[in-house]
């Protein structure tokens, strides 16, 4: 989900190329060992939503992966440090910021159908998409969790699976606000969600990568 997708021609460079770079997507997927865990409170956390985002990158025309990203997200982590299980998550994400290196293509995600018509992504008042956990089934060694959920976006509803780990944890330098970090994947099928523009040129998969700091209310 954090990897690239390679085409490989042939011959041992190809194959070494693709190694290491999957090597490093595995080494970056790690949760943060040197987190101690022990500090963490529970109770509820709201995202700083000026450092997190969702990244979002989807296959253009069979050549390469076209990334994108979602800002301005809020929600709310309900921790619960005795019975971690016990946790929920929900978060909103504002689709209508979405930031890309095109502004031309910004322009299309954005833009009202034709005639009258359906848009073919999002359109020009696009509601935010929406994810409500349902189940956090958190690893032994309570760094890493596998998150069920329900994503809606473009009016529709789907589950979806978050394979999430523990980035930091600890105290802002800046407001002094209790704070843990995460990051999580996940893949959806933008057909789905209704959004089926392009379909021979643009693939169906989108890979989401999620980085989102909470900070702890009062």
């Amino acid at each position: 989900m954090l990897s690239f997708r390679h085409i490989l021609a042939g011959g041992a460079a190809a194959t070494l190329a693709f190694a290491t770079v999957s090597a490093q997507d595995m080494a970056a997927n790690e949760p943060n060992a040197a987190v101690d865990i022990s500090t963490i409170s529970g109770g509820t956390y709201s995202v700083d939503s000026a450092h997190s985002m969702v990244g979002w990158r989807v296959l253009h025309f069979g050549f390469n992966d076209y990334l994108g990203i979602f800002g301005d997200v809020s929600g709310t982590l309900r921790l619960d440090t005795e019975n971690p299980d016990q946790s929920s998550v929900s978060v909103t994400i504002p689709i209508a910021a979405v930031t890309v290196p095109s502004s031309e293509l910004r322009d299309h995600l954005l833009r009202p159908g034709a005639d009258g018509g359906e848009p073919d992504f999002f359109g020009p008042n696009p509601e935010p998409a929406t994810f409500e956990s349902t189940s956090v089934d958190v690893a032994a060694d309570r760094r890493s969790a596998m998150i069920e959920g329900n994503l809606t976006m473009n009016g529709v509803t789907r589950p979806v699976t978050l394979n999430a780990r523990l980035t930091g944890a600890g105290t802002n330098p800046m407001n002094q606000a209790e704070t843990v970090g995460f990051e999580a994947e996940t893949s959806i099928d933008r057909s789905e969600f209704g959004i089926d523009y392009g379909m021979q040129a643009i693939g169906d998969t989108v890979d989401l990568n999620i980085t989102i700091a909470f900070e702890k209310d009062g």
